[in-house]
């Protein structure tokens, strides 16, 4: 569903964790890194290494985000009065493409970001067809009609892969999800530990 369908499974090995708690991720089969050198024993990180790390995590994790994007979020973050790593997630979570794959309306976030530019998705009863449009406590995102039928919609709404969040009020017969809160961190459902404390020094360097 993604340009990216194939460098994802690589961000797994590479970062030596499965980030989308997916079953048929390659780290479940093989831990060692991808490429002819990826058995290789590793060294000890850095720390420039590991907030280098915490930062691709973050950012692959949610899709096809560019670094450039990924810095232009989290300048936003960092003009916010108040714990920057906070609203580097808030403002992360907040992504309509986040909405729809934390909705359980399509099964990745890779998808969720083709799903939206497709035009498949409405925001307050419009159609929006930009993935990373931010959210407001209270928007109300929905399948158009004509979508809810789709194959890739019903197996995502079935699957047992993962939970809908607390800050989501999600209704799969009407396939409307709102925006209740602005999560914290441990409110994500993330499948391993994002640290955004590190990302935050990542970039104060």
């Amino acid at each position: 569903m993604s340009k990216r369908s194939s460098a994802k499974h690589k961000l797994d090995r590479r970062m030596g964790e499965n980030i989308w708690g997916r079953p048929k991720s390659p780290v479940n089969r093989r831990e060692y890194g991808p490429g002819q050198h990826g058995q290789r024993r590793k060294g000890k990180l850095s720390d420039f290494g590991v907030q280098l790390r915490a930062k691709q995590k973050l950012k692959g994790y949610y899709g096809n985000i560019s670094e450039r994007q990924f810095r232009k979020i989290y300048a936003e973050a960092s003009r916010m009065r108040g714990d920057t790593g906070a609203h580097l997630i808030g403002l992360l979570e907040r992504r309509l493409d986040a909405v729809v794959y934390r909705a359980k309306f399509v099964p990745t976030v890779f998808s969720a970001r083709q799903f939206v530019s497709h035009g498949h998705i409405k925001v307050n009863g419009k159609r929006v067809t930009i993935p990373s449009m931010q959210l407001k406590v209270g928007d109300v995102v929905e399948l158009r009609d004509k979508s809810r039928d789709l194959a890739i919609v019903l197996e995502a709404k079935q699957s047992s892969e993962r939970d809908l969040p607390d800050y989501l009020d999600v209704d799969h017969n009407k396939m409307t999800a709102k925006l209740s809160r602005v999560p914290t961190l441990n409110e994500v459902p993330y499948p391993v530990t994002m640290e955004p404390n590190l990302v935050v020094e990542f970039y104060s360097r």
